[in-house]
């Protein structure tokens, strides 16, 4: 694990070579302007809130804070979402080849400004540069270039003549990839004829604010999306609201299954996509290097803030150590720090408390028994931090093999059959995604048939594509974004 000093950083291999990086940072100055403080985007303009409470977004990496923000009320709510509905009748007419072009205007914007975008949302999540940079920005401009192509094509969408939008969209996305998440949701509303009213996380909520601002370089009409920051209680008044038609929620199962009971009996339509325990599943002929590289994205990738993240190995008997020794070598190689410089892996903890809620759930599983370890490394003392860890020893009882830990924690679980493999892996509430790691094509089709989940990967993990479904079942929630599925939840067919 790098040890930093004032000259350089260093690596030491396994084989004891030794490997030099001169820190290579981004500056924080591209980030652009960050204001001491942000009202609200309602209309097409920022408005001061009604009420005059204000909540801080900080840095994880440092602790400092980066702004004060409004907390929104439900006066701020009702403002918002009647700016959408007096925005939608103009909007929902257009025909889709209009509402196409400021959807490409957005993605050209968001590609020109990718950088400015990349290092804000890595100064208010904590996530590296390079994940920010290389993955983030290009997901949210394809899925703007993608549902642009569909904006005047619903006629053959497959959901019947006409198909017509459904109204206001009350959004709430979550930390873990603000403004991908921003872009997963904004997009097929958009595309649809439907106007959004978007609520970020309280913990990052810069760039979808920025993202306000690319809506009125667009040229986007007023009102069309609406961005109405704050925490919790701004999220349920926003999905409460009765001239709400549409529920869009990624976060949490506990408030997805609040969201459920709050809409239950009325007329809107409600998608969700929530929380996970995905296995990652290596069976004796999978070439073991490619399977550790795509364990570690699968596990380690954000700081395993992610919602599909491959949390449960589950590794044949026959190769458990020889796999775990592979393992172990690449995460000694893993660099955790600054988040803006070009060679970390792993950067900051999202915030104090989830740091909590990963180091509570950790020692859980050194209290009832399992093995932990992770490789030796000096965090910085400042900022919210955590090693990447891995337990062996683990029991399908343990809570670490069954609650989402939402962090850089792997479960190793063994296997001898694939019957086995897929009783392990769907002994679990969450269905959201899965990986198989094996060199025969009959045993992963007849795997990924047996799997409860949402998203099969087939030697690979965390891939996406606009143009592909993801959502979940049991208790991931239900409904999919992404892809022709994605543009239904937006339209009343």
């Amino acid at each position: 694990m790098a040890k930093t000093n004032k000259k350089a950083e260093e690596t030491v291999t396994p084989k004891g070579r030794l490997f030099e990086y001169a820190p290579a940072p981004e500056s924080p100055a591209a980030a652009g302007d960050i204001q001491s403080s942000y009202g609200h985007f309602i209309g097409g303009e920022f408005v001061d809130s009604s009420g005059s409470e204000a909540l801080k977004t900080v840095n994880p990496a440092t602790e400092q804070v980066l702004a004060e923000f409004a907390q929104g009320t439900e006066e701020d709510v009702d403002r918002a979402v009647a700016a959408a509905r007096k925005a939608f009748t103009d909007w929902s007419a257009l025909p889709g080849s209009e509402r196409a072009k400021y959807l490409f205007r957005i993605a050209r914007i968001v590609q020109e400004r990718s950088r400015e975008l990349a290092v804000l949302e890595s100064i208010d999540n904590g996530k590296p540069i390079k994940e920010t940079r290389d993955f983030d920005l290009p997901m949210v401009a394809s899925w703007f270039f993608y549902y642009a192509g569909w904006a005047d094509k619903l006629d053959y969408a497959g959901f019947g003549p006409n198909p017509r939008p459904v109204g206001v969209a009350g959004q709430v996305i979550p930390w873990n990839f603000p403004l991908m998440m921003l872009a997963w949701k904004i997009a097929p509303a958009l595309a649809t004829g439907n106007t959004v009213v978007l609520k970020p996380a309280e913990t990052t909520p810069l760039t979808a604010l920025r993202f306000a601002e690319i809506c009125r370089q667009a040229g986007l009409p007023k009102g069309v999306v609406n961005i109405v920051t704050g925490d919790g209680r701004t999220g349920a008044a926003l999905t409460a609201h009765p001239d709400v038609n549409k529920v869009a929620f990624t976060g949490s199962t506990p408030v997805g299954r609040a969201i459920a009971r709050q809409v239950a009996g009325t007329r809107k339509k409600l998608s969700l996509e929530l929380g996970g325990k995905a296995a990652n599943i290596v069976f004796d002929d999978a070439p073991i290097d490619q399977a550790v590289e795509g364990i570690v994205n699968g596990i380690f990738f954000n700081q395993g803030h992610v919602c599909c993240a491959g949390s449960r190995l589950l590794v044949q008997e026959s190769i458990q150590d020889e796999l775990l020794d592979a393992l172990k070598r690449r995460m000694a190689t893993l660099r955790v720090g600054d988040p803006l410089d070009k060679n970390t892996d792993i950067g900051a903890i999202n915030s104090a408390g989830q740091l909590a809620r990963i180091t509570e759930l950790a020692a859980s599983g050194e209290a009832e028994g399992a093995e932990r370890w992770a490789p030796s490394c000096e965090l910085p003392s400042a900022g919210y931090w955590f090693r990447p860890t891995l337990f062996t020893g683990v029991s399908q009882a343990h809570r670490i093999a069954r609650e989402e830990i939402f962090g850089p924690v792997l479960s190793v679980l063994t296997f001898r059959t694939p019957a086995e493999a897929v009783e392990k892996a769907n002994n679990t509430q969450f269905g959201l995604s899965a990986g198989i790691w094996t060199e025969k094509g009959s045993r992963i089709l007849w795997m990924a048939n047996q799997l409860k989940a949402g998203v099969v990967w087939a030697n690979s993990f965390n891939k996406f594509d606009p143009t592909s479904p993801f959502g979940g079942y049991k208790e991931s929630g239900y409904g999919r974004e992404g892809g022709r599925h994605g543009l239904e939840a937006y339209l009343d067919v």
